[in-house]
């Protein structure tokens, strides 16, 4: 009598393994549609039947959520959050088709070199002034509000704390646009105004409050903030794909800064860089916030 062995079963190159199923041309049109929702960052999943069954099988049908998953990394698309909360929220990396560069929408907003520095500075105090605290960015739920004034008001309070800090120093005040970090900022912010209103009673767009109102604006249109009203110059709330990309880009040198001179947050949508209260404990860390480059 021979013993009879029995071999295992190898998989070879390119063989699904057992009870795997293919993927179909179908399978791959629905991750792609997802990701194409995920592509729409006003659109709300609990609006759309279909995004919303998109979603539902993204977390239930592993297979289906690696197969979305690969489609956006093949388009230079980061996977931040798939949630009925925020849909699919993607961002994208440096090389993407889809990357919209701080410095292609500052060239699009002005041609002048300071002006497009003072868009880039407008986004960072505006991330700043959502989320202030580090407890506020880990929050789901949490909501931000800023204003369009309250964030020209905490930048010029920021300009008059670094004017101060440059006098202790010693170093020169006068204006330098091209000078690297915030100490080219206030020289530059400080010495513009606010409003600079046309006879008709509007704000010019190169006015302080007229660069944060685009900047506002902008998020807008790309589903980070939702306008509330018209107070304050404009009154918006933060959206959770806003908290995901400040939370997936916070810690930068700039941010750094900016709250390293001591901001302490109001709730209704303004700011202040003046001293705490003794014994207001705010707990607050540098290192919070979004640094838009």
């Amino acid at each position: 009598m021979t013993e009879q062995t029995t071999e295992p079963v190898r998989e070879t190159a390119g063989t699904p393994a057992p009870h795997t199923p293919a993927v179909t041309p179908a399978d791959a049109a629905d991750a792609a549609r997802l990701v194409s929702f995920g592509l729409q960052p006003r659109l709300q999943p609990a609006r759309d039947a279909e995004y919303g069954e998109l979603l539902r099988r993204y977390r239930e049908d592993p297979p289906f959520a690696r197969l979305a998953d690969a489609v956006a990394t093949g388009l230079g698309l980061i996977v931040l959050e798939v949630s009925d909360r925020a849909g699919m929220a993607v961002t994208a990396d440096e090389d993407s088709v889809f990357a919209v560069r701080m410095g292609d929408y500052a060239r699009r907003a002005a041609t002048d070199s300071a002006d497009r520095f003072l868009h880039g500075l407008a986004h960072l105090a505006l991330a700043a002034m959502a989320f202030p605290r580090p407890e506020d960015l880990a929050d789901d739920g949490y909501i931000g509000r800023v204003t369009v004034n309250g964030v020209d008001a905490f930048v010029r309070h920021a300009c008059r704390k670094l004017e101060e800090r440059a006098e202790e120093q010693g170093d020169n005040t006068d204006p330098v646009s091209d000078a690297p970090g915030l100490e080219a900022a206030w020289r530059v912010w400080a010495r513009r105004s606010s409003t600079g209103a046309t006879k008709d009673a509007r704000r010019l767009a190169g006015s302080t409050t007229g660069i944060v109102g685009k900047a506002a604006a902008f998020l807008t249109e790309s589903g980070f903030l939702q306008r509330t009203g018209d107070e304050a110059g404009g009154t918006y709330r933060t959206t959770a794909r806003y908290q995901l990309q400040v939370r997936d880009l916070a810690g930068g040198a700039a941010m750094s800064e900016l709250l390293g001179l001591g901001i302490v947050p109001v709730s209704d949508g303004t700011a202040t860089l003046l001293p705490p209260d003794e014994g207001d404990d705010l707990d607050l860390v540098a290192d919070a916030g979004l640094p838009f480059s």
